[in-house]
This record gives structure tokens, sequence and C-alpha cells, in this order.
């Protein structure tokens, strides 16, 4: 609790205690993770991560390096199909901005500068803007400091600020794979903020919260959560049993209404998701 015990020096071995209990009653011991299906899918073996609209009725799923599409109707989600901005190129790793406008994905795809006949090196992050209905703009790649030649970015998510987090590995001069925060300062984006949510372990696939109270992210195949503390962040403290029971996992995701943390496993069939109970942002 390097970020906490500078404040707090005598009953830090209490407060430790208590706050790893209480990181762990976010989610309910008692309650089970699910399989999140689809109507007529029957192999979700390659379902990984996925993206809700607002209104839960429209979610992006990342199926193997492809993004695709189910719609909720009547209780039940339709068969995915492929969406509109994916199909030719390794797309995977959808995010959803909290107001539904913008998402977020990790492609191989050819930069516009490029030859349009082969994918790029790195995978890097790309966005698409909601214009109407179905209807998508086309993909636009993040420039610098956000993507930089010669790195691959994972696991993105970004905030209702517009703030961006996600994954490399040795980049920065940072050995291994880390997180970084790339707060939006309304015209561009700033240097990115290596995240040091677990010690000097790595960190995979950060979740960030709509207000940025909370960050969710991988580390050691375990869900851990992080809280804002100013302009840093707690020590993560690990989830429940219920949710890291030694299997793997990864590509953590909060549903719009805050009440359904949904993730990937090892070996696991498609994603799976549970009930989760987050405190408020403090004020």
């Amino acid at each position: 609790m390097r970020n906490l015990l500078k404040w707090v020096v005598p009953g830090a071995l209490v407060l430790c205690t208590a706050l790893t209990a209480f990181s762990q009653e976010i989610v309910d011991p008692a309650a089970q993770p699910k399989v999140f299906s689809q109507e007529g899918k029957t192999d979700l073996s390659n379902e990984s991560v996925a993206a809700f609209m607002p209104n839960q009725k429209t979610v992006f799923i990342a199926d193997g390096q492809t993004i695709v599409v189910s719609k909720k109707a009547g209780g039940k989600w339709s068969k995915p199909v492929t969406a509109p901005f994916s199909g030719q190129w390794k797309d995977w790793d959808p995010a959803m901005s909290p107001d539904g406008k913008r998402l977020i994905f990790v492609s191989t795809r050819p930069l516009e500068d490029m030859p349009q006949d082969k994918p790029q090196k790195n995978a890097h992050l790309w966005s698409v803007d909601h214009i109407s209905g179905d209807n998508w703009s086309k993909p636009k790649h993040f420039d610098a400091p956000v993507n930089v030649e010669g790195f691959n970015d994972f696991g993105p998510s970004v905030s209702g600020l517009g703030s961006v987090c996600f994954c490399s590995r040795n980049r920065d001069g940072n050995k291994g794979m880390r997180g970084y925060y790339i707060k939006w300062l309304g015209d561009r984006y700033n240097k990115p903020q290596m995240l040091a949510l677990n010690g000097d372990n790595e960190i995979f696939d950060p979740f960030i919260a709509p207000d940025e109270h909370y960050i969710i992210f991988v580390s050691n195949g375990d869900l851990y959560i992080s809280y804002r503390k100013g302009d840093d962040w707690s020590q993560g403290q690990k989830l429940g049993p219920n949710v890291n029971n030694g299997k793997g996992n990864s590509d953590p995701y909060i549903s719009p209404d805050g009440k359904t943390l949904y993730y990937s496993q090892d070996k696991a069939p498609g994603i799976l998701m549970i009930p989760i109970n987050l405190p408020p942002a403090s004020n």
C-alpha cells in the first residue's frame, strides 16, 4: 500500500487488511460466473472481450481477430455478425466510450500512407465514431504519443473524460508489459503515464472507470482493482476467489450500469460475467 502507508503509519497493518477484505467484497462471495452467450452461437471459444453501448442492447465482441456485433431483443442476444468496420484485417480488443460515441480497438491494418495490400507490423490503437444506427465512421489511427512506431498496444479502455488506458511491452524504456494512462487535454493527448499498480509486476488490460475513480487490471493472471488517489493510484487489491481461481484471467470490463464484471479466462468457454458492487467515487 505504498501510496496509503506514507499517510498512515499507526495501524497500517489493520488498514491493509481492511482494504483487502473490502476489495474482495466488491464481488459477492456467493456469486459464481456465468458464460455470456448469444442465440445461434455455439462456438464461444474465440470470444474474449465485450464492449456495450450505453443502453446495453448492443454489444461489440472480439471473436478471434474479428470484431462482431450482437443485439438484444426479447431478453436474448442475437447471433453476432461482423461489425461494419471489421472483417478485412486483424481487429480485436474493442472498447466503448461511456457515451457510446466512439469505439477504440486494436488492429494491424495498414496506415493510410502505407501499401493497402498488407498489414502493418505492429498492433496499434484505432477508433471509429458512431454516426447513427449501425453506421460508424472510417477507422482512424491514433497518432503519437498514443501509438509509437515499433511498439504494440493492447487492451484499451476510455473514460468519460476521453483519457485512454492500454498496455504495451518494453515501451518508453519500461521492461515488460506495462499499463499506461494518457490524459485527454481537450485538443491532444499528453505523454503516457506508466501505471505502477502492483509493485513491479506486469500490468495487462487496464479498464478505467467512466469517471476515472478506479482501474481494474490484470497482473499475474489475477484481476485487481486500484483507486485514484489524487494524481496517483492506490496499490491494486486482488478480487475474490470466485473470480481469481488460478485459471488465468484477462480482459476485464464493467457494464455501463456498473453492475456486471465481464472477463475472459484461460480455457473457459467464451466471456464470463459476474455481479459486482463497486463503491462510488469519494468526494
